[in-house]
């Protein structure tokens, strides 16, 4: 399963299944800051990012908190997917 974490101005495609708001903000954590010969820890093994997907293939979105807005180009595919029926699962208004 492959999905869309939107964190502000910064997206990544995720393949893995729906993570709950708690490991969505560990991820962006975790993957938002360089840091070189880092290991993933454990719990987050069974996300990863790709670097390509079809929109067609993305089955869920998560969106974090973040200081900066969402990019007009993510917003648009926001738009696409809840058009498809899929939840845009938005932690900066959701309590899961």
């Amino acid at each position: 399963m492959t999905g869309l974490l939107v964190h502000g101005d910064n997206h990544f495609i995720v393949r893995g299944p729906l993570p709950g708001r708690a490991v969505a903000l560990e991820l962006v954590r975790h993957w938002s800051v360089i840091q070189i010969a880092a290991t993933t820890p454990p719990a987050l093994d069974p996300w990863s990012i790709v670097s390509r997907e079809f929109r067609e293939n993305l089955a869920w979105a998560v969106i974090v908190p973040a200081d900066s807005e969402i990019s007009p180009a993510v917003v648009e595919l926001l738009g696409e997917l809840s058009a498809r029926g899929i939840s845009i699962h938005d932690v900066r208004r959701e309590r899961w």
